[in-house]
């Protein structure tokens, strides 16, 4: 199995070092690993030519960025990485086990969140608990699919929000997500730049908002 890693990055210059460095010894032993760039204005895209990896410009929009980076990818499984997301130790052995059998043809992380307020852990537990019981992952657990199973789909749809949430339960329909519970570490800077309390209350209110029917375009706009 090889496994192409695309990350969309958009000024992400200030998580960018500790990335590029997490990923060198992947690349080198046989991962494929892409960046899609959604125009960004700081020394994102610099850093990482200069780090030795490709970088293929896309319009902006993380959903967009992933797709156009799959679509340039080679790999038979897909991992789809944020910038601040970093990966545990064996993560490709992993996935690879996670897929060797037809139960799964995606799956997903378990997820820590990094921060210094204590919510931030019961918010990483719950994401993964309610993840393990809906079957519904979110672009911070580290999102893989086979590539047969994301073409079927369709990809990620072309919507500014929730892409993560719309692509799972397109992915449903095939197979149950393999839950790995080896966790990435995510940043909870979104967290506790705008308030945790602030945050969590405002993506339950998004979630149930889009499980009602609401335009995604409005809840991107209360999201900005």
């Amino acid at each position: 199995m090889r496994l192409s890693i695309i990350v969309p990055v958009l000024n992400e210059a200030v998580v960018l070092p500790g990335l590029l460095e997490r990923l060198l010894p992947l690349s080198r032993h046989g991962c494929e690993v892409l960046f899609v760039d959604g125009g960004s204005t700081d020394e994102s895209v610099a850093m990482i030519k200069c780090a030795g990896f490709k970088v293929v410009p896309s319009q902006p929009g993380r959903a967009r960025q992933m797709n156009a980076g799959a679509a340039c990818t080679s790999g038979q499984t897909l991992l789809f990485l944020h910038a601040d997301t970093e990966l545990p130790t064996g993560a490709v052995d992993c996935i690879s086990q996670a897929l060797s059998s037809n139960l799964h043809r995606w799956g997903r992380f378990d997820v820590c969140i990094t921060g210094q307020h204590w919510m931030l852990h019961v918010v990483g537990h719950m994401m993964n608990l309610r993840s393990r019981w809906s079957g519904i992952a979110t672009g911070d657990q580290a999102m893989f699919v086979t590539r047969a199973v994301f073409d079927t789909v369709g990809g990620f749809p072309d919507q500014p929000l929730m892409e993560d949430i719309e692509l799972s339960k397109r992915l449903l329909s095939l197979s149950r997500p393999a839950c790995v519970s080896r966790c990435v570490t995510t940043s909870g800077r979104r967290w506790e730049t705008r308030g945790v309390w602030r945050t969590i209350l405002l993506m339950w209110r998004l979630r149930w908002n889009y499980w009602r029917g609401v335009p995604v375009d409005l809840l991107a706009r209360a999201y900005q």
